[in-house]
């Protein structure tokens, strides 16, 4: 076991004979020696980081393939399209839109839960191992923009989703360029393919070996990587919290107090009222609960109300929901949503004495049990 160890961490000083692929003439031995020793060192003191970034994707892939299937399966309350679904209020740079095609298209959505679960799983113990450890840094680097585009505006306390994402992006930038060094398969497979120091993949994608580069053309790369880093973490910080150019917010989408968007008010001409909800704020955590609904004037008088036993007895019709997973629903203590719900509803006509006086309805009012309040214009139909 310890000649395997001594093998594996001094692979590199085997290959001290070997000049740099890009600049074979100014770059002797003696020189890819020293940054190999350089690179080795980096690579020791990465170890941590490398295992930790390694474990946490490996974590993320392994709950949905092996510990909790659950996730996987589209009918379970679990289903990863639910976790998804409640995203979509807040993603941005248009990744809502493209959650939103996903789960209007089941087997585009399950293919990609497949993949990118995969992507983690492999990812993760590509790291964990240090094999190909830069193109798994490069990869950790996508999954975190991806998971920061989508989740990163959650987190009701703090913005915890926001502080792993922006993390991994900088840890995955760290390794792609500090490479495994020591103590990782890459070496071990150097140890015993010493000609793979000559091939220039295996240069880029694994970490044994400096990167077949000049030191100026790698500082370069470095504060490139450095600056995507600050600009990803700093702009989403400031746009999802402020705190950087602006005074501290709650965000363009609250990750903790529900909100409602009402649209598409219309008066039938039976006096009944269809309306267009969609739950685009709050915690995914628990469910909104809208008790009462009131169809009032342009004086502010109540023309119909729907109390809490009427909306709990909605009939399914009444409900046409658009996604599968979270919904609009009718609940024990009135109209139930979970977060990312969108749905058409019709309130059914109310029993009033004179239907003349509905020609003056102007808005329709829901209430929350949180004592919230939310309006939509109502035209006639």
């Amino acid at each position: 076991m310890t000649s395997f160890l001594r093998r594996i961490g001094f692979a590199s000083a085997a290959l001290a004979q070997v000049k740099d692929g890009t600049a074979a003439a100014s770059h002797p031995a003696a020189a890819l020696r020293g940054r190999t020793d350089a690179l080795r060192s980096a690579a020791l003191a990465l170890l941590s980081i490398r295992f930790v970034q390694g474990f946490i994707y490996w974590g993320g892939g392994s709950r949905r393939f092996i510990y909790a299937p659950a996730k996987l399966d589209p009918n379970t309350a679990s289903w990863m399209a639910n976790k998804l679904q409640s995203a979509m209020p807040g993603a941005l740079l248009g990744t809502d839109q493209l959650i939103a095609y996903l789960l209007h298209h089941f087997y585009f959505l399950y293919s990609s839960l497949i993949l990118f679960s995969a992507a983690e799983l492999i990812t993760g113990l590509l790291l964990i191992t240090g094999l190909l450890t830069r193109a798994a840094a490069l990869v950790s680097i996508g999954l975190s923009v991806m998971l920061m585009l989508m989740f990163g505006w959650q987190g009701a306390t703090c913005i915890d989703e926001w502080t792993m994402a922006a993390c991994n992006s900088a840890i995955g930038a760290t390794l792609m360029l500090g490479g495994s060094g020591a103590f990782s398969l890459d070496n071990a497979l150097l140890a015993r393919r010493p000609a793979l120091a000559g091939r220039p993949w295996f240069r880029w994608m694994s970490g044994a070996l400096p990167l077949p580069m000049r030191s100026e053309s790698f500082q370069r790369i470095a504060v490139a990587a450095l600056a995507a880093t600050v600009i990803f973490s700093v702009a989403t910080y400031d746009y999802l919290r402020g705190s950087v150019v602006t005074p501290f917010h709650g965000g363009p989408v609250s990750p903790s107090k529900h909100h409602l968007s009402l649209t598409d008010g219309v008066l039938l001409p039976n006096g009944a009222v269809r309306f267009h909800a969609y739950l685009d704020g709050g915690t995914p955590a628990a469910p909104s609960n809208v008790m009462t609904a009131v169809l009032t004037s342009i004086d502010g008088s109540a023309l119909e109300q729907w109390d809490g036993t009427t909306l709990s007895h909605l009939p399914a019709s009444a409900i046409a929901n658009e996604f599968a997973y979270n919904r609009f629903a009718s609940g024990p203590f009135g109209l139930r949503a979970q977060m990312g719900a969108m749905a058409t509803i019709t309130l059914p006509a109310a029993n009033v004495s004179d239907t003349g006086n509905l020609s003056r309805a102007a808005t329709l009012q829901l209430r929350t049990v949180n004592g919230n309040v939310f309006n939509v214009r109502i035209r006639t139909e």
